[in-house]
């Protein structure tokens, strides 16, 4: 790996994206936004509107909620940092388009293995609570903790965040 990377994982409202972010403008580096949410409802473009907001005009974003490992390879780079957020809104959205997410996952830790930058992935936790009472929230649980998993085992770097609080689990 040319780069240092970390993955931020936590639980919803834990403080993930603040973290990242403020570890994404520690750096230094011009830095690119990567983000996969859809704003299929006036609740999520409110939500969409506040984190750009937060992040304000010295952030670039690129839309990404399915093509993350094109997306990786086409910007990293030496003078930049990547903010990915979030994996779990990527793989919801590969869940739903019926796309692959072990190969994406897969096609994911190779680009990352390539990026000649660091890239910070922000990513839920999702097997604390209780068993899903219906098919597709368990397979999106399953996949997703499947998804964090290899992430994790791939970068050198893993917090996890609750109540604001980062705990370094892996590096």
């Amino acid at each position: 790996m040319t780069a240092q990377h970390l993955l931020v994982i936590g639980g919803a409202r834990s403080g993930k994206s603040r973290y990242a972010q403020q570890r994404a403008e520690a750096t230094g580096l011009r830095r690119i936004f990567i983000a996969t949410a859809q704003a299929f409802d006036a609740e999520m473009r409110d939500r969409i509107d506040r984190h750009r907001d937060d992040r304000g005009a010295d952030w670039q974003t690129v839309e990404c909620p399915m093509t993350l490992a094109e997306a990786v390879a086409a910007h990293a780079a030496p003078d930049a940092v990547l903010l990915v957020d979030c994996l779990t809104l990527w793989t919801s959205n590969l869940i739903l388009s019926d796309s692959g997410c072990f190969a994406a996952t897969t096609l994911l830790i190779d680009a990352l293995g390539q990026a000649d930058g660091p890239v910070i992935l922000v990513t839920n936790e999702v097997g604390l609570g209780i068993v899903p009472d219906n098919a597709l929230a368990r397979r999106f649980r399953d996949e997703a903790g499947i998804v964090n998993q290899r992430i994790a085992a791939a970068v050198p770097e893993v917090q996890l965040l609750t109540a604001g609080i980062a705990l370094r689990l892996k590096g």
